[in-house]
């Protein structure tokens, strides 16, 4: 089976040099091995050292040396907006309060559609509707370990609630 260990960023390479090309959502897009088939009917076997978010406009290389492409997939996102850049600056933090995965764009922010969360965002303020996009979400501070693509960082646990914390990482949120 055809191996592809070498990630081409976007911007380095051509999309008229690709053999084929993989359209994937987010989830699909993260990921250290797994076997892929092609919209053309290339299949191949992903196997990195770690698992990566690979990006819209990255490029595979197989062990062939042929390139498969990567595109990111639409996918049923919400998008927050806020009439001041305060408002916006307070919705993201309520959303990083929940360790959300969210992308931020000139418009506002993208999320995965959560009818808790969009009624939290509502409830502040926000106007929030739902669209079909590719969603790349912001990696986080300590996703630059050096490597292209770096690597998400996991805190083991997830929850949508008000709540007082230490991740011993420095980030502390003090009740007032």
């Amino acid at each position: 089976m055809l191996t592809a260990r070498e990630i081409l960023p976007r911007g380095t390479w051509s999309e008229g040099d690709a053999c084929d090309r993989v359209v994937l959502d987010h989830d699909e897009r993260h990921r250290r091995r797994f076997h892929y088939v092609a919209q053309g009917g290339t299949g191949f076997l992903l196997d990195l050292a770690r698992a990566t978010v690979l990006r819209d406009g990255d490029g595979l290389r197989l062990a062939d040396g042929r390139i498969i492409a990567v595109r990111a997939a639409p996918e049923p996102l919400m998008e927050a907006r806020a009439q001041s850049p305060h408002a916006l600056l307070r919705l993201a933090w309520h959303i990083g309060n929940r360790h959300l995965p969210a992308e931020i764009t000139p418009e506002g922010i993208r999320l995965r559609q959560d009818h808790v969360i969009r009624a939290m965002l509502e409830g502040l303020g926000a106007e929030v509707r739902d669209i079909d996009a590719p969603f790349s979400p912001e990696q986080g501070a300590y996703a630059g370990d050096g490597e292209p693509h770096g690597h998400e960082h996991e805190h083991g646990h997830h929850h949508g609630h008000d709540h007082d914390h230490d991740h011993a990482h420095g980030h502390h949120r003090h009740a007032g």
